[in-house]
């Protein structure tokens, strides 16, 4: 097997540190680099040029795992990328599959596992299962639905929240982009989901990338 050439992204060193060790262990992958943002990820994803980047889909500071994996998408560089993530949801796997990820892995998962997560997609496989996938489908086919029915338009601010959901930030991250208070930010997002019918952020975040909603700095 070739050796697979690897980029971690996270914001936390002793997490780097500890994938990059475990990694580093087994001959056929090597880590060719780190990266503790978004910006710098797809900075060095486009100059060293990796097979696989594993990324935390939360960065802290500065643009969000989802928007890190939506750049380099953009740029057709042919890298496959693995997020990562402290929990799974459906909101997580709407995000990452409409950014273009192979599939995501949940940090409490073993060593092992992770390794086989590189390996396959290096290969140029899926991590996501057909009933991911299909639930995915469904989440944009109800956000149709959605579109069609609502009879209620949002506010710019609120196009803006909504835009921010769908890159993965939770309230908190929403406030601190937004300058508003957490509790701000939570009255819009209930405003959005009484506007629009949605009954969790997975719903906002498919309708969201279905039409479009782009975050503009104001």
């Amino acid at each position: 097997m070739d050796t697979l050439r690897v980029l971690i992204v996270d914001d936390h060193e002793v997490v780097r540190v500890g994938l990059v060790s475990f990694i580093q262990c087994h001959k056929d992958l090597q880590v060719i680099g780190e990266a503790d943002n978004g910006s710098d990820a797809v900075s060095k994803t486009l100059t060293l040029k990796p097979d696989v980047v594993v990324m935390d889909i939360r960065l802290g500071e500065g643009i969000s795992g989802i928007e890190a994996c939506r750049e380099i998408r953009k740029a057709d560089t042919g890298v496959k990328i693995i997020m990562l993530t402290s929990f799974s949801d459906d909101e997580t796997l709407v995000s990452s599959i409409m950014a273009g990820a192979q599939g995501f892995v949940v940090k409490q998962l073993k060593g092992k596992e992770l390794v086989n997560a590189i390996r396959t997609v290096g290969r140029g496989e899926s991590l996501l299962d057909p009933s991911s996938t299909a639930k995915v489908m469904e989440f944009m086919k109800n956000a149709t639905d959605m579109h069609s029915s609502s009879k209620q338009t949002l506010s710019l601010q609120e196009k803006r929240v909504l835009a921010l959901i769908a890159k993965g930030l939770s309230n908190r991250e929403i406030a601190n982009r937004l300058i508003l208070s957490e509790k701000t930010v939570k009255n819009y997002v209930s405003s959005i989901f009484n506007k629009l019918g949605f009954s969790n952020r997975a719903e906002a975040a498919a309708y969201a990338v279905k039409y479009n909603y782009k975050f503009d700095p104001i």
